[in-house]
């Protein structure tokens, strides 16, 4: 994949805006107002954990060689392609929890809806809209982006340049 959401935790004020529009993002009207009444809740896919005196904002990491993926006896747990997030099929989900014990991340939890898993999927039907990541888009701080790898590594060597300059 060639697209993560990264996380600058000065700028996260943990208001948690990121969760409300996550949940909303996968309810099933899509309105605040509705989705509040809705059953089953809406859930969030994404956690704002307190660490130190920071809050950080996780979600599934959409991993390359993805551990969940290959431990899910049913093949429930997938990438449509490479491009792709790694997604959870809920038909073929039979809710042994497999990938919930092997992800390093802990961020698979069981669904509100039966037996299936549930995780980050990147907004993927809003991304085939043009939209971004519904977390990303809430972001009042712009503290989480949708980047390419290449900008990653561009601002780290940026960032590692002007240390060097600075330095002396």
């Amino acid at each position: 994949m060639d697209k993560i959401i990264t996380v600058d935790i000065a700028k996260c004020l943990a208001c948690k805006s990121c969760e409300i529009a996550c949940a909303l993002a996968h309810s099933q009207s899509g309105v605040l107002e509705e989705a509040t009444n809705e059953e089953p809740k809406p859930q969030k896919r994404v956690t704002v954990e307190p660490a130190a005196e920071f809050g950080v904002p996780i979600q599934c990491r959409h991993c390359e060689s993805a551990p969940c993926i290959r431990i899910c006896p049913t093949g429930a747990i997938q990438r449509l392609d490479e491009q792709s997030p790694v997604l959870v099929d809920a038909e073929l989900c039979i809710g042994c929890k497999l990938c919930m014990l092997i992800c390093p991340f802990g961020l698979l939890q069981i669904g509100t809806e039966g037996r299936a898993v549930i995780k980050c999927d990147m907004c993927i039907e809003r991304m085939h809209t043009g939209r971004g990541p519904a977390c990303v888009e809430a972001c009042p701080t712009k503290a989480l982006r949708l980047v390419t790898i290449e900008e990653i590594t561009k601002a780290k060597r940026k960032e590692a340049s002007e240390k060097l300059i600075n330095s002396k």
